[in-house]
């Protein structure tokens, strides 16, 4: 693959020996974003929760040598302000959150103290960082009210949720434009230095991520026991893509956000094709079939807790602004993930370094 290239800027080099404040580090998506920068020659500094369990793709690929990590709670307002401050950061991607539909059922006021007041936290500790800095805060494309139309939402789109996930990211995009408007108005771009926007992804699938409820983990677990897969939702749908490509939007919109504040300092969907559409039961189908063995089965399970049955995100307002747009369908994505449950997971630092650089024409 050729080197990226945005609108006539190599965005790659923009991050280059930059100081990138990365929350939710220790995440699988933050893990794969961590390694992403520093292949690009950041340095980084990461605030978040412990890794869940010793095989989380964090220990993988060694995380504690790639950053300055720093292991404490985003509801943690004044350790979180105190290591911002202290590191002086030219970025901040902010990814911590609790981020499973199942799981804000089991604690809905943890789920709203650490998507909400996390998020607000940082935002007012930024207002103390007296340099020029530019943050993207990573949302959910589950931000929108959803009514389960055909119909992809814009960035314009209504916001609501019904459970306490997706309501407590719907929250949290109204906190990040009440502060974007209030403290970091791009008009007043010359008093603050700081651009501030706001980042929408579908259901990202990837190697290394090892959540429980979570469909590919699954399926993946299943696979490497040589289990039957179950499935829950079959014929729901969802925004599929591999994790590099929301990653890449996100590096995009950064760079242009430093380059002009003024111009992209707001939200952006970041998701599949609205044509590449694929429910539950196709993509354990398509993971069997890529993996060469493997059944799967969908049990009658009655008291299922409520999750959307259809999702899709619009994504012409990235494609246009930013150039943007992804470079997988769900078949390339899923096949990149199953590969590396099949072939990379016992050599995961150097197997997602390939993929990476693959990704990004990187040598």
């Amino acid at each position: 693959m050729e080197k990226l290239v945005d609108n006539g800027m190599n965005f790659l080099e923009e991050y280059s020996g930059k100081k990138v404040f990365l929350t939710g580090h220790t995440g699988f998506k933050g893990s794969w974003f961590l390694l992403i920068l520093k292949q690009l020659g950041a340095q980084v500094k990461g605030y978040s929760l412990a890794p869940k369990n010793d095989h989380d793709l964090y220990h993988q690929i060694n995380g504690d040598a790639l950053c300055e990590s720093v292991i404490a709670d985003i509801r943690d307002r004044e350790r979180l302000k105190k290591e911002l401050l202290a590191f002086q950061p030219d970025f901040v991607f902010h990814l911590a959150a609790q981020a499973l539909v199942i799981d804000s059922y089991t604690w809905p006021v943890e789920t709203y103290e650490t998507n909400v007041m996390g998020s607000i936290y940082l935002m007012d500790a930024l207002r103390e960082l007296k340099k020029p800095c530019t943050t993207v805060m990573i949302t959910t494309d589950k931000v929108y009210e959803n009514f389960e139309t055909k119909e992809p939402y814009p960035e314009s789109a209504r916001l609501g949720g019904y459970d306490p996930y997706s309501n407590s990211k719907a929250c949290a995009e109204l906190a990040i434009s009440s502060y974007r408007n209030s403290f970091f108005n791009p008009v007043k771009i010359a008093e603050h230095k700081q651009g501030v926007a706001a980042a929408r992804s579908g259901n990202v699938i990837g190697g290394g991520d090892w959540s429980d409820n979570r469909l590919v983990p699954d399926i993946a677990r299943s696979l490497i026991q040589r289990e039957t897969i179950v499935i829950r939702n079959p014929n729901a749908v969802r925004p599929w893509q591999h994790v590099l490509d929301p990653l890449n939007g996100y590096l995009i919109l950064g760079a242009q956000l430093a380059k002009k504040p003024t111009q992209y300092a707001s939200g952006y969907n970041f998701g599949p094709k609205p044509e590449d559409e694929r429910n539950v039961r196709e993509m354990a189908e398509l993971a069997i079939k890529i993996w060469g063995e493997g059944d799967y089965k969908t049990p009658d399970l009655m008291h299922n807790v409520h999750e959307a049955g259809l999702l899709k995100l619009a994504i012409d307002k990235a494609k246009k602004e930013l150039n943007w747009e992804p470079r997988f369908d769900s078949t390339e994505a899923v096949d990149w993930t199953i590969d590396w449950y099949k072939n990379g997971r016992n050599d995961a630092l150097n197997f997602t370094k390939k993929q990476i650089n693959q990704f990004f024409g990187l040598k």
